[in-house]
């Protein structure tokens, strides 16, 4: 489980194409310094396993559900990736509850720029519109986001400054696609409710 908080921009060093699947190695340094073998670790939202771990790097395979479902299949050599490591039984939890179970991929549709704040449109599938409703939580990237405005096909969130800087949304352009990850609980909410859908 994961809060949304992210500690740490990394880097993609290398990709590595597995007969099904992919292996990523990710450059860190915070998130490396305590991370074993077996870890969890979030990737743009994405719940990796972490191998080879050193004291700067880690790697971890990608399984081809994975790759059909997030973004993780269009990274690059040098792209940003949003890392957060799992929580522990006393980590406040700053955001909201996170698994990183990506539900589907949306897309940054723009920014607006609002002094040291920001305004960020993301479009969304329908099939995912149901569970967004404003003032909830959202997980774009694996970032604990707040929904400000909700549209017919996309939702706006403000990002305050650090977000800004200290996560991937500031290097995405027009129609770059984007892990979303809707509220857990919505989802059990629904399913205990008779004739929900």
């Amino acid at each position: 489980m994961f809060t949304g908080i992210i500690e740490e921009l990394g880097r993609i060093a290398s990709l590595e194409k597995l007969e099904q699947g992919m292996r990523l190695n990710i450059s860190c340094s915070l998130v490396a310094s305590d991370t074993r073998d077996g870890d969890s670790i979030a990737v743009n939202g994405v719940c990796l396993t972490a191998l080879n771990v050193t004291p700067s790097s880690f790697s971890a395979d990608v399984s081809p559900e994975t790759l059909s479902r997030s973004t993780l299949g269009l990274l690059s050599v040098g792209s940003p990736v949003n890392l957060e490591r799992s929580v522990t039984p006393s980590t406040r939890l700053g955001g909201h509850i996170v698994q990183g179970h990506v539900d589907a991929r949306g897309r940054f549709v723009g920014v607006v720029d609002e002094g040291d704040f920001r305004t960020v449109t993301i479009g969304f599938p329908q099939e995912l519109a149901r569970y967004f409703v404003e003032k909830g939580s959202v997980a774009v990237e694996g970032i604990s986001l707040t929904i400000a405005a909700l549209h017919k096909d996309s939702f706006d969130v403000a990002a305050i400054p650090k977000t800004w800087q200290l996560t991937n949304l500031s290097s995405l352009k027009p129609a770059d696609a984007v892990n979303l990850e809707v509220d857990v609980i919505a989802k059990y909410v629904e399913k205990l409710l008779p004739n929900s859908r």
